[in-house]
C-alpha cells in the first residue's frame, strides 16, 4: 500500500485569505452604501425623530 501526502498550499492559502477579506471589504462597503441611501431618503424630521442630523449620515454608515 502506498501512503499519499496531502500538504496545505501556503499560496493558495493566502490567495484564498486575501479573497476573504476582499469579499468581507466589498461586503462592507456595499452595506455602508445602503445605510448612506436609506437614511439620505429620510426627511430631517424622521431623522431628529432617530435622534440624527444629516451631518451624522456619513459617520453612521461607517459605523463610527
Amino acid at each position: 500500500m502506498s501512503a499519499v501526502e496531502l500538504s496545505h498550499n501556503h499560496a493558495a492559502g493566502s490567495l484564498g485569505q486575501v479573497f476573504a477579506r476582499l469579499t468581507a471589504r466589498i461586503a462592507a462597503w456595499n452595506d455602508a452604501r445602503i445605510t448612506r441611501r436609506e437614511l439620505s431618503r429620510l426627511t430631517d424630521r424622521e431623522l431628529t425623530d432617530i435622534g440624527l442630523t444629516r451631518g451624522d449620515i456619513e459617520h453612521v454608515a461607517r459605523g463610527l
